[in-house]
């Protein structure tokens, strides 16, 4: 008698039954994270008879502990006493610039206008710029986010766009997220926290990302951030807009935002590490005193 097949195919489970061509695939998340690390300072003899520089640095100090903005002038010091002060405030995680206004007849349309590059002491800032005249300026700025970044980008929300296209009929996921961000503007005020929305998140395709971007407008603020990874900052064309991309080590996208608000937290120096700094810088200050 022959057996009947069995009409159930049989499947073996467990260990060693499944295929194993195939493995997940994880995005590589940053592997370093840059935290202070303190200038090389030159020694105390060093500084004999550089006043300028000294004059500054206590200058420095004086506003972090007032935790107040300031602006101070570089335009006095000569270049040996500017060497120094760059060696003292080394460069810490942020930079930022702001491109030339369109339409302008600049020195050169395609540089900069204002370079900014953070010391290691956070809310200490280092800030060049260039007028569309030819004229520089030169200082260290204390405050949580150097003064030109903002009026930047408040001058880009403020100017006029021309038309924009409709929305494509196949971006069935962008017009709800543009009524979102508009209501946001609206409704933002300075201290409010940000409303951020997390692109990485949403089912939109690159098409989708790419309408969104052209309806806002790129601006001319650019801001890096190194700490967890790298952190690209952009304002847009809209008032309180920001584009936030963050990058694993191997420069690919890990959070792609939008956020409605003050510059973005990453790039802003907090009151504590004001108050940080100040206590860093006094440090700092004591070692080089017997100059």
């Amino acid at each position: 008698m022959n057996p009947r097949p069995f009409p159930i195919p049989v499947v073996a489970v467990g260990p060693g039954s499944q295929p194993e061509d195939e493995t997940l695939e994880y995005i590589t998340m940053p592997s370093g994270m840059d935290t202070y690390r303190a200038p090389v300072l030159p020694e105390p003899e060093e500084l004999a008879g550089h006043a300028g520089t000294r004059a500054v640095l206590g200058q420095v100090l004086t506003a972090l502990r007032a935790g107040r903005p300031e602006r101070i002038p570089l335009f006095a010091l000569s270049d040996e006493d500017r060497r120094l002060l760059d060696q003292v405030l080394g460069e810490g995680e942020v930079a930022a610039q702001v491109l030339a206004r369109p339409g302008l007849r600049a020195v050169d349309a395609d540089a900069a206008r204002v370079r900014v590059q953070e010391s290691v002491f956070a809310g200490v800032w280092r800030v060049r710029s260039v007028e569309d005249d030819g004229a520089t300026s030169d200082h260290v700025e204390v405050g949580a986010v150097p003064a030109a970044l903002v009026a930047a980008a408040a001058e880009d929300s403020a100017a006029t766009r021309g038309a924009l296209p409709p929305v494509p009929p196949e971006c069935v996921n962008v017009p709800p997220l543009l009524v979102e961000l508009a209501d946001q503007r609206a409704r933002w005020q300075p201290g409010d926290p940000a409303h951020v929305v997390n692109l990485t998140l949403l089912p939109l395709a690159p098409e989708d990302i790419a309408h969104i971007d052209h309806q806002l407008g790129t601006g001319r603020v650019l801001l890096l951030s190194r700490g967890y990874g790298n952190c690209r900052i952009t304002n847009a064309l809209v008032p309180h807009t920001w584009r936030v991309v963050f990058y694993n080590s191997q420069d690919v996208v890990i959070l792609n935002t939008i956020e409605v608000g003050a510059l973005p937290a990453v790039a802003r120096a907090a009151p504590e590490d004001l108050a940080d700094s100040a206590e860093r810088l006094a440090e700092v200050l004591q070692w080089l005193e017997p100059a």
